[in-house]
């Protein structure tokens, strides 16, 4: 991830083309960018951030801000009710109370999101710990 002036963006890696791709994540407004190298990649997403808010600016417009705290969501009555009396018991109010669930969820989103390597970057191995283990014998049958 990438950040710059409050927008996010996220990098893809185009291997047949040769090129990193990104956009910006926290806005509905669709911004792109692309680079061939890591320097290009944040030259351009500088770059496309701030020709956004001129393009903006110029137009008299407001640029789509990052998100304002509020969403809409459907759910059906019965997962509601659910909701309510789990945030009831925990003596929290509905809204804090998913709040602190969704934050939960990313958190172990987050967490579970897994580091990119080069291809020619070697696995890690384990640390030895200085412990013997037995090494167990395949079972035969006993027959």
């Amino acid at each position: 991830m990438m950040q710059y002036k409050g927008y996010i963006g996220r990098v893809e890696l185009d291997d047949e083309a040769g090129i990193f791709h990104g956009e910006i994540i926290n806005i509905r407004d669709v911004i792109t960018f692309q680079g061939s190298s890591v320097e290009e990649l944040f030259k351009a997403f500088h770059e496309s951030v701030d020709d956004y808010l001129d393009f903006c600016r110029d137009r008299g417009e407001a640029p789509d801000k990052p998100f304002s705290g509020q969403f809409v969501t459907r759910i059906s009555p019965e997962l509601h009710r659910q909701l309510h009396i789990a945030a009831s018991i925990s003596g929290k109010s509905l809204n804090a109370w998913i709040a602190d669930q969704l934050q939960i969820a990313v958190n172990v989103t987050s967490a579970a999101q897994p580091i990119v390597r080069n291809q020619d970057s070697k696995r890690k191995q384990p640390k030895k710990t200085g412990k013997k283990t037995k090494k167990s014998e395949p079972k035969r049958n006993a027959s």
